[in-house]
């Protein structure tokens, strides 16, 4: 089982309609108590303009956004690799936008 870091990007086989896609890893790790699960937020490169899209840019993704609108818990097993990690100030706006889309916070004006 693959130990996963909030923040790693992971390409995730998400199942037949959504495809294999990058996703970040926003759960804290597990320890051996818990179920081997992690919750990812997913990147595309078909945006629509919404306001709880965060665009990302990392050498090793195609531009794109996260779309906090997104999200998924999955077992671990679905993980394929890891792409890499996100920067500090971008994982933070993503962050952002989940708890915003959860109704936790505000959304930033930008």
């Amino acid at each position: 089982m693959p130990s996963v870091q909030r923040g790693e990007i992971w390409l995730v086989d998400l199942g037949y309609a959504a495809k294999v896609r990058p996703c970040l890893a926003l759960s804290v790790p597990a320890d051996d108590a818990d179920r081997a699960l992690v919750t990812l937020v997913a990147h595309t490169t078909s945006p629509r303009s919404s306001r709880f899209e965060v665009p990302s840019s990392v050498a090793f993704l195609k531009p794109g956004v996260f779309d906090a609108q997104n999200l998924v818990t999955i077992p671990t097993a679905k993980l394929l690799r890891r792409l890499g990690g996100l920067p500090a100030d971008q994982l933070r706006e993503v962050e952002n936008a989940v708890l915003a889309w959860l109704g936790f916070r505000q959304l930033d004006a930008g």
